[in-house]
């Protein structure tokens, strides 16, 4: 059999080693979501949902209310997004506690605004209280390419300590809209003295 051929076979197996291996992976953690709910408390699920597609429970909204209201809410994320600059290009859950009234979950976003790229993580507390539900973000990691700027450094430490996502969009947003108008502005200053030294 020809080396080359040999060579195609070994890359085909390890590609499909590396696919069963992530598949493993996600089927331990889709095992490891469903221990956390008992048998009860799925069987509840399953007729909820059931009740629900047949309508057979009364109050719920029907399907068409429910793709207006999806609609209405892509329509004000879109916006948003416009708006901010902000785009979010991926996001995963896992809920890693359940225990009783306090869930934690585990969450990984990342984006980009402008053309700044940024990587959240961070764990959410939810705490049920009778009628109220609070929620608290726990373990926050960011990261960002921000070069070697030491304000940004001191910046995202101090967001990570309190754990304060409005502040860092906030921020994150006029930074990255600053670090577009700086990148531009040397963009022209740079065409320009090429052109001078050009005459």
């Amino acid at each position: 059999m020809d080396i080359g051929m040999c060579q195609v076979y070994e890359d085909e197996i390890k590609s499909l080693e590396e696919e069963i291996k992530l598949l493993a992976e996600q089927y331990k953690d889709i095992q490891q979501e469903s221990t956390f709910y008992s048998e009860e408390e799925i069987l509840m699920a399953i007729k909820a949902f059931q009740s629900e597609f047949q309508g057979e429970s009364k109050g719920h909204e029907s399907q068409s209310d429910l793709k207006a209201q999806l609609e209405s809410l892509e329509a004000d994320l879109c916006f948003l997004m416009k708006f901010t600059c902000i785009q979010f290009t991926s996001h995963s859950k896992r809920t890693i506690e359940r225990n009783g009234n306090r869930t934690v979950q585990k969450h990984r976003v990342s984006g980009k605004c402008h053309s700044l790229s940024f990587q959240l993580e961070f764990q959410l507390l939810e705490i049920k209280d009778k009628e109220k539900v609070s929620t608290v973000i726990t373990h926050l990691s960011i990261i960002m390419e921000s070069g070697e700027d030491l304000n940004v450094s001191k910046f995202v430490s101090r967001i990570e300590e309190h754990g304060d996502l409005l502040t860092f969009f906030r921020s994150l947003s006029s930074y990255a809209e600053w670090c577009e108008h700086r990148r531009s502005t040397f963009q022209h200053f740079k065409v320009v003295s090429i052109k001078l030294l050009s005459i």
